[in-house]
């Protein structure tokens, strides 16, 4: 399930149609991993313009309501339709957290794709004033100390609805305790226009 709307959300920039391709596209990565082992090689120029550029994506995998599989990249580094691709085969099958996925699991598979804006930093002069400044149900944020990074998606908001406990856990993910705080620390903040097959079905 989607988080509910914010007058704070961007609009949707990519059609239902345009969403069922990327979709189709990440069950046919999937498919081409259990029969080939590796992505489907995509052609680009077979999409349209807006899918083909250079957008980053996270592919989530949920199976019977739990999580089965999420891979992405922050920054775009390729055509979208080739990132799908890529993420949707990794998701499945090189998920360190997980088995990789088996013919048997296809069916009921939920997935979901997030397309991701670009990250901006974010300016704070303090932890509560961070706090103030996020936006629940729409930011997505990255947090970096030193070699320590990490990030949660918009969608985390779900289980995690107050910005006191996301910052929290966002700072157990990036390896560091839930209670610090540095003046070094940075944050970034990103959106992301996210659908599922469930929804799109």
């Amino acid at each position: 399930m989607a988080p509910m709307p914010s007058p704070d959300s961007p609009p949707p920039r990519f059609s239902v149609e345009d969403r069922k391709r990327l979709l189709r596209l990440a069950t046919d990565s999937i498919q081409h991993g259990l029969a080939k082992g590796k992505a489907l090689r995509v052609d680009t120029s077979s999409y349209p313009e807006c899918l083909q550029e250079e957008l980053a994506c996270f592919v989530t995998l949920n199976k019977n309501g739990m999580l089965r599989g999420c891979i992405g990249h922050l920054e775009a580094q390729q055509p979208l339709v080739q990132d799908v691709a890529a993420n949707a085969f990794a998701a499945a099958f090189h998920d360190p957290r997980f088995p990789a996925l088996t013919e048997g699991e296809l069916e009921g598979l939920e997935i979901h794709i997030s397309i991701l804006s670009p990250s901006q930093p974010m300016e704070f002069s303090s932890e509560q004033d961070l706090i103030n400044q996020m936006r629940p149900g729409v930011d997505g944020l990255i947090m970096s100390l030193g070699g320590r990074r990490g990030t949660f998606l918009p969608s985390v908001w779900e289980s995690l609805s107050d910005a006191p406990s996301f910052l929290k856990h966002l700072k157990l993910k990036a390896g560091l305790a839930s209670d610090f705080w540095s003046d070094d620390i940075r944050i970034y903040r990103y959106t992301t226009e996210s659908f599922s097959n469930s929804e799109l079905s």
